[in-house]
Order: structure tokens, then sequence, then C-alpha cells
């Protein structure tokens, strides 16, 4: 090939799949393992234990994004609308806060409705990734402490369906979600996975 000739253009990725499958060719050194794709019964145990937990989807997601934004206060640089708050009273009556953790709920209840429909997931996931790094500047590393943070809520108010178990299925789901969330950054072209900014 001479100077002046371009190299081949290279070929798409294959389309996206969902929990476990890879996504194409996109792979970044600071990218977590694939995680192995749920089982039916996996499936099945997370949505029996969802149907609890979303029948109060916005009081459980201002609990979460309560105390995530308390443990982990460097989340809150990335919302400005509730960012000097500083009393999880005053965060529980904020009407934004209220609305993100409906908007974060929802996210989550249509990767949970549609586990059988690994394209939907698999889209759903790539726009939240891809609005997160684009838009919000979002370090990806927050979607895994914010997955643990969700566990550890719904583990303390429902624990009679948030058995150590069930828990294990819901991490796998969650690695899943953080594997195609780093997936979109990795292909707009973030370049920091992982993050010590916490």
């Amino acid at each position: 090939m001479s100077r002046r000739e371009s190299p081949p253009p290279p070929s798409p990725p294959p389309p996206p799949q969902l929990l476990g499958v890879r996504r194409g060719e996109v792979e970044c050194e600071d990218r977590p393992e694939r995680a192995e794709p749920l089982s039916d019964a996996e499936r099945e145990i997370i949505q029996d234990t969802w149907k609890h937990v979303y029948k109060n989807c916005e009081d459980v997601g201002v609990s979460v994004l309560i105390r995530f934004f308390v443990n982990f206060p460097s989340a809150k640089q990335y919302f400005s609308q509730f960012q000097d708050m500083e009393d999880p009273e005053e965060m529980e009556r904020s009407s934004q806060l209220r609305h993100h953790a409906r908007r974060v709920m929802n996210a989550i209840n249509t990767v949970v409705e549609n586990l059988h429909d690994p394209e939907k997931v698999s889209s759903v996931l790539a726009l939240v990734g891809k609005a997160h790094a684009i838009k919000h500047k979002v370090e990806p590393m927050y979607f895994k402490i914010l997955s643990g943070v969700m566990l550890e809520v719904l583990s303390e108010d429902f624990p009679e369906f948030f058995t150590a178990e069930v828990q294990v299925v819901w991490t796998k789901l969650f690695g899943a979600v953080y594997w195609h969330v780093t997936g979109a950054y990795t292909e707009v072209g973030w370049l920091q996975v992982s993050s010590s900014a916490v």
C-alpha cells in the first residue's frame, strides 16, 4: 500500500447482544469481564422479585439515590439541580430527585421486563450509556457503585425476597448491565472506563 492509499475501513461490529454475549470487537483494557448469560431460572427470579420492588418504585428509587449521594457525594457533581443538597430529608422532598429516581427505576424495569429480548435490552443500555457518556459526562464507575447501593437498599427493604441466593442473581444482572453500559462508553470513545474519583 502506498502512502497515499487509505487503509480499508474497519468492518462494522456485529449487532449488540445482552447478558454475556460478545458485543462486537469493542474492547477496553479496563472493561470488566463479560458475565455469563442469565439462565431461564435466574431471569424468573429477577422478574419475580422485581414485581415487589416496582410496586413502590418511586419511594425505593428515592431511597437508593439518597443513600448513593450520602455515601458517594462526589456523584452529585453531575446533578446541578441537587448537587448542593446535604440533608437527606431535603433530598427526599426534591421533585427533581424524585423525577430522576423514577427514570432510574423505569430504566431498570425496562431491562427486567425485556430479559427475554436481548436486542431490546442492549438497545436500552446503549442509549443510557451513550447519554451518560456524551451528554452528562458521568464516570462509568458510578453505574457499578449505584448497582451496589441499589442491591443494599433492596436487601434491607425487601429481606423476605432478597435472600442471599437472590442477591447473587441480581449481582449477575448488574454485572451484565455494567458490561453493556461500559461498552457504550467505549463505542463513543470514552477513554477512561474505571475511576478513582470516588
